[in-house]
Order: C-alpha cells, then structure tokens, then sequence
C-alpha cells in the first residue's frame, strides 16, 4: 500500500462507536452500507441526463454511480491508495441528487431560497448522517470519518458550507479548509472521466448528434475515432466501434490522470501531507485538461442544451416547485413517518419538506404530483 493512502487501521473513527467487523474493515463497511441503503436503490428511477428517458440503456444515477465506482476502484488500485474507500466514494456521490436532475435541484433550492437553500452535496451528508434510518442506535450510515470527508470535500476544500454541511460539520468535524485524501480526489477524478465519455455515449444513442459532429468539432475524438479505424480496418459498422472508441477515450483520460497525478505526488511523503498540499494532487495533464474542456463544450451546446432534452427541464421543474408547494400548504400529504417528524418550526418545518422531496425519484414525484396537483406538465405517454 503506497503510504499515501488512507489505512482503515488508523481512521479517525465514527461519530456513533461501534465495534470493529470481524470480516471487514471500515472502509469496506461504509462501501457495503452505502450499498445496502434505501436512497443508494432509489438512483436507479432518478434521471441523470434525460428526464423520463424513453429507452432502456440510457444511463440513470444509479449506473453512473456504478461507472464512476468501476473506473475510481482502477485509478486507486494503479496508484496503490485505498480501494474501498475511493469506491464508497463514488457510489455515495450523487445521493443527494433530488429527481429530475439538474432542473429538480434547480426549483427545490429556489423554493427552499428563505430557509437556507438546497444543495445535492450538502444534501448527500445529510442521507447519510441523518436521513436513512437502519439501525438502532442512531440515525444515518454512521460512516467513518474518511468516507464523510471524501464526500464533504470530493471537489476540494469548503470555504462557505451550505447549512446542511454545516450542520454536519458541526457535529463531527470534517476540517473543510483542508483537501481531501487521495480516495476521494481519485472519485472525483473518475467522475469526470465517466459522465464525458458515457454522456457522449448516450447521446449518439439517442441520436443528438452523429460522429461525424463530434469528430469535427472534438480533436480529442477526432485523434482516437482516427486510430480505432485503422487499428481495426475491417470493422465497418460504427455501432461496434462506438464502445470501442468510449474504452479507447477512457483509458487515455486515466493513463493521463495517473501518469500526471505520479508527478505531483513525487514531493509528498504522507497522507498528511495530502491534505496539506493547498491543490489537488489528482488531475490531468494540461493537454488533457484542455481536450476535456472542448469535450465538455460540445456536451454542454449539442446535448444539454438540446431542444429534445431541455423542453422537458421547465415542466420538470414545474412539478418538483408544485410538490413543495402543495405539501407546504397541506402537510397531511405527507407519508404517516414524515409527517409524525415534521418540525412546527421554520426553517426546520421547510428543510424537512425538502428532505422528503428530494429523496423522491422521478416516477414517485410524478405520482405524487399527479395525486396532489394534476395532470403531469410532462409530455408524453402517462407513465407505465
């Protein structure tokens, strides 16, 4: 184990003792609770690109939160960190992503604007210190504290914490000013490297765009469609080479981001020293960085900003800002346990109705919404 890593012989504990697993450590506990827990199963109906995707092998939260774990466990293993807990990391990520994406975080944090606000990071805290409800003792996962850290800090150091954060932070401290160990910089890392490529994945699928767009305007693809066609010749189909070319882009992004990270790490003798460093230790090269940045251009104006995609994003809003009001108005509508636990209290009462509807996924909050409101502001078929 390169002597960087973070050893779950010497981790800094949980909030809640407990006795040590005779068959694990604590890393490999906090990954396999992470598993087991309801908002983990929830990811599987909560959109990541498309709202209500209308085909099956489009990616949703839960199969990129398994990409990401896949591609973090390589990473860490190559550079001789801890495995388990950059795979807790990964597969914790987006826990507190709220339905429908980017446009249900959007409408949740402006209806939750007087109380404080949303965020799905500070939001993932608080799933797992305070929300899922599995053991007797206490609320929460009670992870250990490196794997709190990693997802506290996975995009580096909070200067501002929101309030959820805070509140988590003030219970257990998770020295916020400093960098995270290099678990979860490697997660964060692997985060980036599967939503570039799969997103452009996906969106060949779904016929945004064609590779001969993205070839055009992407040198990074440009550079490797050209290699993959005279690696392989004989091969005319483009639906075999697509895959091919998506394995082809992500292991050049991580031999990039190990033989980078390599360099930076020849100065640092601790994990110590990690979290001292005042930067990421975990990152591309500049060449690659720059490659990436054009990737994610192409992304942002040919697939995110698609009419296809984003005619869906200002009802998808509509419904999660109408569910927070209607609940607002009516708390009856709660479930029997939401609603035995709402605080008579702002911002306290608002944060709880917050709470409930981002843990919902998407099909639930349509359900809901067409129980509460109406009809669905979606087009398309009703739901199955």
């Amino acid at each position: 184990m390169n002597p960087l890593a973070s050893d779950p012989a010497r981790s800094r504990g949980r909030a809640h003792a407990e006795p040590a697993a005779a068959t694990r450590d604590a890393f490999q506990r906090d990954r396999d609770r992470i598993v087991h827990s309801s908002a983990f199963r929830r990811l599987r109906d909560k959109t990541q690109v498309f709202v209500r995707p209308d085909g099956d092998h489009f990616r949703v939260r839960l199969t990129h939160s398994l990409e990401v774990a896949q591609i973090a466990r390589t990473l860490a293993r190559a550079l001789g960190i801890n495995e388990d807990l950059s795979e807790a990391c990964a597969l914790a990520h987006d826990l507190g992503h709220p339905p429908f994406g980017h446009s249900g975080e959007d409408a949740l944090a402006a209806a939750l604007r007087p109380f404080g606000g949303f965020d799905h990071n500070a939001q993932t805290l608080r799933i797992v210190t305070r929300l899922e409800v599995r053991y007797p003792g206490f609320d929460g996962l009670n992870l250990s504290w490196e794997t709190l850290e990693g997802l506290a800090k996975h995009n580096g150091p909070v200067a501002d914490p929101p309030w959820a954060l805070s509140e988590v932070d003030a219970a257990f401290a998770l020295d916020l000013s400093a960098w995270p160990g290099l678990e979860a910089q490697v997660a964060a890392a692997a985060d980036d490297i599967a939503y570039d490529n799969h997103d452009l994945d996906d969106g060949l699928r779904a016929g945004l765009f064609d590779l001969d767009e993205v070839v055009a305007a992407v040198p990074f693809v440009a550079a490797h469609w050209a290699g993959l066609t005279r690696r392989l010749p004989g091969v005319v189909e483009r639906r075999r080479l697509i895959p091919e070319l998506v394995r082809d882009q992500i292991g050049a992004m991580a031999a990039d981001l190990l033989a980078e990270t390599r360099r930076r790490l020849r100065d640092v003798a601790t994990a110590a020293e990690v979290r001292a460093a005042g930067h990421a230790l975990v990152g591309f090269s500049p060449a690659m960085m720059a490659d990436a940045a054009v990737l994610k251009r192409f992304l942002r104006a040919r697939m995110y900003t698609h009419p296809d995609v984003a005619r869906l994003r200002d009802p998808a809003a509509v419904v999660v800002a109408g569910l927070f009001a209607a609940i607002a108005d009516d708390p009856s509508a709660l479930p029997a346990r939401w609603r035995a636990t709402l605080p008579a209290a702002q911002p306290a009462r608002a944060r709880h109705l917050g709470d409930f509807i981002a843990g919902m996924t998407d099909r639930y909050a349509l359900r809901t919404y067409e129980q509460l409101v109406g009809a669905s502001p979606l087009p398309g078929d009703e739901l199955p």
